[in-house]
């Protein structure tokens, strides 16, 4: 951390990095938005592949106050594509892993598979599709 903002210091001249907009975070690594580029906070500096990373941030819901407040992750089966059937909000759920277009949280579809429901039985009882239903169990199974 602390060579990512000597770097982002010296070499960008940006002050307060920690503050900034154009700051992302992804498997503990730093990155910074500046010029166009997606900048790997290192000493080197790296440019990353920025159309990965612009992906994801897609996948991420702001505030007017431009603070993160929903978060879609992608699911092993829809590598890349726009479908949103799940959703992290820290004001459903308590922040835990929900179909949207039910709020029912996954966790729950999960144990209720795991006791020998049947997928369209869960559809009918919460109106959602079999293919939500699959793509919750599919998430809680992954994370």
């Amino acid at each position: 951390m602390r060579e990512a903002l000597s770097f982002a210091e010296q070499r960008l001249q940006i002050n307060r990095l920690l503050l900034s907009r154009q700051l992302y975070a992804e498997g503990g690594e730093l990155f910074l938005q500046k010029y166009g580029q997606l900048i790997h906070l290192r000493p080197s500096g790296q440019l990353m592949l920025q159309h990965l990373f612009d992906e994801h941030l897609k996948r991420v819901e702001w505030d007017e106050h431009l603070f993160p407040v929903r978060l879609y992750p992608f699911m092993a089966s829809d590598t890349l594509s726009s479908e949103r059937l799940i959703a992290i909000d820290a004001n459903i759920a308590f922040g835990r892993p929900v179909v949207v277009s039910g709020g029912i949280s996954t966790a729950a579809i999960v144990d209720r598979i795991d006791a020998g429901e049947e997928v369209t039985a869960l559809a009918e009882d919460y109106d959602l599709s079999p293919h939500e239903i699959t793509q919750a169990v599919f998430y809680e199974r992954a994370a």
